[in-house]
């Protein structure tokens, strides 16, 4: 069982930063067997891809955050992070990290709640005009 803690959410004004942290705790595979990703959920929507990296390091984004947002996966410390720069209002949503192993996937698929079995608790962010 993978256990998924985020932090670093907070409040924030337009056009600020912030950095998502997930601390992953593994207990079958090498942390460097897991491709990841980070999802958001705002009230009344649904959960949304935003980041992911599959097990080469290979990164993809949605639209919405190309080019502000930057997903990387620290194999020596077990964590995935997001820094997230130019922050805007739409960005505002509960964050949640996403994680699995050995399952199947396509380039496609990695930014789909689907594709994923273990998730965090997930952390706010809310982003003021």
């Amino acid at each position: 069982q993978v256990q998924l803690v985020e932090s670093g959410g907070g409040s924030v004004q337009a056009g600020g930063s912030l950095r998502l942290s997930c601390a992953v705790a593994l207990y079958t595979y090498p942390f460097t067997s897991y491709y990841m990703g980070w999802f958001r959920q705002a009230p009344g929507k649904e959960r949304e891809g935003v980041a992911s990296i599959n097990t080469d390091g290979l990164t993809f984004y949605a639209d919405s955050v190309k080019g502000r947002f930057t997903i990387s996966k620290d194999n020596a410390n077990n964590t995935l992070s997001l820094q997230m720069n130019s922050l805007k209002p739409e960005d505002t949503a509960m964050y949640y990290c996403a994680a699995d192993v050995n399952g199947y996937w396509t380039t496609g698929s990695l930014l789909s709640a689907g594709t994923y079995t273990y998730w965090g608790q997930g952390t706010q962010v809310t982003v003021s005009s």
